[in-house]
């Protein structure tokens, strides 16, 4: 696999992760928070279901370890719980200070991953963890 194939594909995922709060924003607008969360859940579950389908991959399904389940499981339990809290934030916020703090996440997965998986975190990162930390500050108080 090509070692720089991560940075176009998280370069996509920071698109649509900008989209998802501007539509977002625009979708939660008169609408219950928990319900449209629900029906994005949906989309997201239709168009993975058929993407899996189309892959060939609906298969593997069934040949996936316990454990490896119980963390798909979790995680997918974390991420219904930051969408939930995520809609409901931009709902009653504005999107450039919701999308901004919901970002912070980066630095929480530094700590984490240092912390559970044993990553190193290097002067550089923890410094750009340090910026990171003052950007969502100063964005966050902008009035």
């Amino acid at each position: 696999m090509n070692s720089l194939l991560w940075l176009p594909l998280a370069a996509l995922s920071a698109v649509f992760a900008a989209l998802v709060a501007i539509f977002g924003k625009i979708g939660v607008t008169g609408l219950d928070t928990t319900l449209s969360t629900m029906v994005r859940a949906a989309f997201m579950f239709g168009f993975l279901l058929i993407a899996s389908i189309v892959m060939g991959k609906l298969g593997g399904v069934g040949t996936i370890p316990g454990r490896t389940m119980l963390f798909i499981a979790l995680s997918g339990l974390a991420g219904a719980a930051s969408w939930f809290f995520y809609f409901w934030a931009l709902k009653v916020g504005q999107a450039t200070q919701v999308a901004t703090i919901d970002r912070f996440s980066l630095v929480i997965v530094m700590v984490l991953s240092a912390v559970f998986l044993g990553e190193n975190i290097g002067w550089q990162s923890g410094f750009g963890a340090l910026l990171v930390t003052a950007g969502a500050i100063m964005i966050s108080l902008a009035k």
